[in-house]
Parts: structure tokens; sequence; C-alpha cells
């Protein structure tokens, strides 16, 4: 079964700006559009619909059209181009539905760009993946990540640490996606800072990377691929994204660096899908049966099953195989939270810093 989760063949309405739309956008101002349309539009990051209409997205989209008549309008990017993109358009405003990553999700709130509504089962969701006022909660936990290639790297020689990287031996063979664009850019900047005490010591220490370092990518699914070939040795990712991804990719393994100085605590933090209805959707009806979908307890179930991914609700206890399979893989690492409303606030000056230390 193909799961290349972030490879997309079947959305081809059109492409604009590096964004992939799926369907046709109804053209509709802020809130002029008629609220019992039978149409719903969902800008979300990119990570869990399938290349061949076998992912998480895929599924729920055609069980909640099929239960309500509704059909899903999907346009796909970056968490950061969907923000972008819904500022742009706040004057005629087109989506519904917003799903990006943090601090993402965070900054769309902050730019007015949310309404409140906790949708039916998000009681169930953990306070630390809600706003405590209803403008946004989790749909799909997940966790931050870097992948690498099992087969180059075989006989003792996979990364262990953040420092491994920069060995000679990457040179030119390691790649991470595009902080403040791509949600799973921005994390390595919070992992970093993290792990190495502060931010300077970690824009020191990408620094030094950027000497094995191929550049940045606006897409963080499509370097699991080049990783898979050996054309890169490591890269980032998250584990549901790559989780599923090795499935058709078997070369692909996930794992999470520490630091020379602990070099067995290895860490990560949480990186949930989160979602939040639109100020003056178009069609605010459908989006709030949209988001009971998503929260509702068959969809949370397939979340794994499906998805690769981990539920976002407390109360779902996934048994399948790939729930097993997800634990083991973070079992014994670090889990940290971190300061959200801090990286909200600061995300562009940490980008900043980013990329004069990088030169990018």
């Amino acid at each position: 079964m193909s799961r290349h989760t972030r490879i997309r063949i079947r959305a081809l309405a059109a492409v604009t700006g590096g964004l992939v739309l799926a369907g046709s956008l109804t053209a509709c101002g802020g809130g002029s559009a008629a609220s019992d349309d039978k149409v719903v539009t969902v800008y979300s990051a990119d990570g869990l619909k399938g290349e061949n209409g076998d992912g998480w997205y895929d599924r729920v989209f055609k069980d909640f059209e099929k239960k309500t008549g509704i059909k899903v309008n999907y346009v796909e990017g970056g968490s950061g181009e969907m923000v972008q993109r819904a500022v742009r358009e706040k004057s005629n405003t087109q989506a519904d539905v917003i799903i990006t990553l943090p601090p993402f999700i965070q900054q769309a709130d902050e730019k007015g760009l949310l309404q409140a509504y906790e949708p039916k089962g998000s009681d169930r969701v953990g306070g630390a993946d809600k706003a405590a006022d209803g403008k946004w909660t989790a749909v799909v936990k997940n966790y931050f990540g870097f992948i690498h290639n099992k087969k180059e790297l075989a006989g003792g020689k996979a990364p262990k640490t953040w420092e491994d990287l920069t060995d000679p031996a990457y040179k030119n063979k390691v790649q991470y996606s595009t902080p403040g664009v791509a949600g799973d850019g921005t994390a390595v900047l919070i992992k970093a800072m993290h792990d190495f005490g502060g931010k300077e010591p970690a824009m020191a220490y990408l620094k030094k990377l950027q000497t094995n370092n191929v550049g940045p990518s606006a897409s963080t699914g499509k370097l699991a691929p080049k990783v898979d070939k050996g054309e890169l040795l490591a890269a980032n990712g998250d584990v549901q994204m790559n989780y599923a991804q090795s499935k058709d990719m078997p070369n692909l393994g996930i794992w999470f660096p520490a630091t020379k100085k602990n070099p067995d605590r290895p860490t990560t933090f949480a990186l949930p899908y989160a979602a939040g209805l639109v100020s003056k959707a178009p069609h605010n009806a459908n989006a709030k049966k949209f988001l009971d979908h998503l929260l509702g307890e068959q969809a949370q179930r397939q979340v794994s099953e499906i998805g690769g991914g981990f539920p976002a609700r407390e109360d779902i206890k996934a048994t399948d195989a790939n729930a097993i399979a997800l634990d083991k893989i973070i079992d014994g690492v670090e889990i940290f939270e971190p300061d959200w409303k801090d990286i909200s606030e600061n995300l562009q000056s940490y980008v900043e810093d980013w990329k004069s230390a990088t030169g990018s």
C-alpha cells in the first residue's frame, strides 16, 4: 500500500505558488455563500493525504461526504504557507477550516483567522493539545523526528547525535526543510534550541552544519525519497509521515538526535496537526460538522490504522499493528513541551537569526 504521504499525484486541479488544490474552490467571499452549500474548504499542512488515495484524509473525506453529502475542497501546502494564504484572503475569505502544525496554528489565531468552536469529542483531547479558548484543537497527534538511510549507514554508523551530522562522511548528504515555511523545518530550530540550551548555541551548531547541508527545502515530504535512495543520508521529518512512507521506502529509519554532551538522552516533542474554524467561514455550519467528524470515534481510531499517526483523543486507545510499532519508535525518547507562546511571538526573529547564521 503506497503511503508517500507528501507526494501528491491526485490533486491536480491547479498549482499556484507551490500550493496544490484538490478539487475546485468555491469562489465565495467572507460569509457571502449560502450556509447550506454542500461544500467545505480545508486549508491543510501536508502529510495526511495518501498518494494513491489511501491516506487518513482520503478515508475521512470519503466517509464525511457519504455521511453528510458535503464535499471537501482540499488545499495543501506548508503550515506557514496556509496561514499566509488565509491572511491574504481575509477580505474575501475562502477557507472554512485551517489545519496546521504548531506554532502556525497559534499564529493563525493571533492574526484573527480563527473563531472559537469546540468540536464534539474535543473534551477528550488533552489540555496541551488544544486552545483554552476553543480556537483550535489537535486532530492527529504526532512527534518531530529525523530519518536516516539504514542501508548506507549500516554497521553501527547510524547517527545518534546532532554532532554526528557534522562529520565529513555526511558532506552534501544532509538536508532539512525551511524554518518559517515548513512546520517540520521550524521544528528543527525548536529542538536545537532546546537540546543545546538556547538560541545562541543552537545557531552556532546550525552554522557548523551548513558545511554538510545541501540547502533548504520548502517540502519536508520530498526529503524521504532522497534518503531512501541514498541521495541523502539524513534529513528531518516527523513520525507520522515517515512511518507511513517507510511502508514503501524500506531504507528509511526514524531517529531522534541527542547531543554529544547527553548522547543517551534523545528528545522530541509533540507536533500535532491542529484544526481551527476560520473566522467568517463561507460554509460555517459545514465546517463545524467537518471538525466534529475529524474528532469522532471512527475517524480517531483510523488515525493509526490508516494514517500512521497517534489519536488526538485520549480515550481512544489504538491497538492495531501500526499503533504498537509507533509506541515502540518513541519508547525511551524524552518528550519535552516547547513554550509555544514564546515561539509564536518570536518566530520571525528566530528565523531571521537562522538565516543570518546559515547564510540562507
